[in-house]
């Protein structure tokens, strides 16, 4: 279980009992002001000043609260003091996304996006966000612009390597975490000797757990590292980094159509397994380890399509 510790004034200690009002528990251990208890994650602000987070949520909790003073993680995960959202959002910072894991065509594409301070409003008038909610004419419109104005750096996973690595067994989650920490290498060396105030990735796994993946990993990319969900409204470096993730995978999977003769659709459902089946009957079923992610369901249906409409 993450524990985060705070040190907070009498401002703070009022604005958090204010903010948790329907929470508070009834029992209080020694020296405590007041304690919270939600699903997710219990609070509990003592006398001294210190407010201890506890659980799942403890992190993003407590990077709600924390204006720069006094913040230590009690866990082994060192995870660096924790900077309130809208203290993130007003940083010199890179964002690292990725596209592609969850579709059987095509590859993963991760990308980096170094966005400073006085470029912050300029990005974000571009209509920057989420990739996911944006169509593909949106982001191919607004990914150029962006790739014009910030440095940025891009790390492509094709299907052939993809396969071989999961045939090794290793786990996507790993090759997410290989990918970003590669990406971030490039970027941080692009843009030297400035230095980012703050990287964040979009959390897919938790931070331990994304460093331990890297430890074979020559460099690694550890200072002022944030893993957060949902990390595309901290910062917009990291919606940035979404949309030209989405536009380097959308240029990809055109260049793949081109090859197999057929426009490949995305994602994982139906529409992919009737492609797919097309594929084998066409080009041969050796034709998918250059296209498709092949540990996917997706192959085993397509086999059967194919073989029924022999």
């Amino acid at each position: 279980m993450s524990n985060y510790v705070i040190q907070a004034d009498q401002q703070l200690l009022d604005a958090l009992r204010a903010h948790y009002e329907g929470a508070l528990s009834d029992r209080l251990p020694a020296g405590a002001l007041f304690a919270v208890k939600r699903p997710d994650v219990v609070i509990t602000a003592y006398r001294s000043g210190k407010v201890l987070f506890q659980g799942k949520a403890a992190e993003q909790e407590a990077a709600k609260w924390i204006s720069g003073a006094s913040a230590s993680n009690e866990t082994a995960d060192h995870q660096p003091s924790a900077l309130a959202a809208h203290q993130l959002g007003s940083l010199s910072a890179i964002g690292s996304d990725e596209v592609g894991t969850g579709d059987y065509f095509g590859p993963i594409v991760v990308a980096a996006a170094y966005v400073d301070r006085p470029h912050i409003a300029k990005i974000a008038a571009l209509g920057v966000k989420d990739s996911k909610q944006l169509n593909d004419e949106a982001i191919k419109r607004i990914a150029p612009a962006i790739m014009e104005t910030v440095p940025h750096a891009v790390t492509v996973l094709d299907n052939p390597q993809y396969n071989r690595w999961q045939r090794s067994g290793m786990p996507q989650t790993k090759m997410k975490a290989l990918l970003h920490n590669r990406t971030l290498v490039k970027l941080v060396d692009a843009i030297a000797p400035a230095e980012p105030e703050a990287i964040i990735i979009d959390e897919f796994l938790k931070r331990d757990s994304y460093f331990r993946y890297l430890s074979d990993e020559d460099r690694i990319i550890r200072e002022r590292v944030h893993c957060l969900p949902k990390a595309e409204s901290v910062h917009v470096s990291v919606a940035a980094a979404s949309i030209i993730a989405r536009y380097v995978f959308l240029e990809e999977m055109e260049q793949l159509s081109r090859a197999v003769g057929l426009l490949l659709p995305k994602g994982a459902g139906a529409i992919v397994d009737e492609a797919a089946a097309r594929i084998i009957r066409a080009r041969g079923e050796e034709m998918l380890e250059t296209c498709a992610k092949l540990h996917f369901a997706n192959t085993k249906k397509a086999l059967a399509i194919a073989k029924r409409r022999k």
